[in-house]
């Protein structure tokens, strides 16, 4: 079942989705893209930096508005075609994060929609956020 159409979707739209990170996430994260920093991985080290602990790679945190797109809004068979993110906050292992897209504009001609997206924390501080570009699912 494809997600929705652009002529589906509306400005004000949104879809959330949360998980805590377990520190399996972050050494699964950390092989699969090849990113050992100790900041990441080494306790030890983390502890000495101004983060006092390990934190989560921020692609890592991110990458959870993709689940989001890809299963509720736009949904299955939408295609991300760009974002602009900023990282504001890191999080820790044991943080819970919402990843939550709004739909910010649709133009249905280009078959484009402009996402508003966000990562908070279970505090509701914001770790992540920006805009993605995506296009939605066709339907014939």
């Amino acid at each position: 079942m494809l997600g929705k159409s652009a002529a589906e979707l509306k400005p004000g739209d949104w879809a959330e989705s949360s998980k805590t990170l377990a520190e399996s996430d972050i050494y699964l994260f950390a092989g699969l893209v090849g990113d050992f920093n100790p900041a990441h991985v080494n306790q030890v080290y983390a502890e000495k930096t101004h983060f006092k602990g390990r934190i989560a790679h921020g692609f890592l945190v991110a990458g959870l508005l993709s689940g989001v797109l890809s299963s509720k809004l736009p949904g299955p068979g939408g295609i991300h075609i760009g974002h602009e993110l900023t990282f504001r906050a890191p999080a820790y292992i044991g943080d819970t994060i919402t990843a939550r897209v709004e739909v910010a504009s649709v133009d249905v001609a280009k078959n484009r929609v402009l996402f508003k997206v966000s990562c908070r924390n279970q505090d509701g501080k914001v770790l992540v956020e920006g805009t993605v570009r995506n296009s939605p699912p066709i339907k014939k």
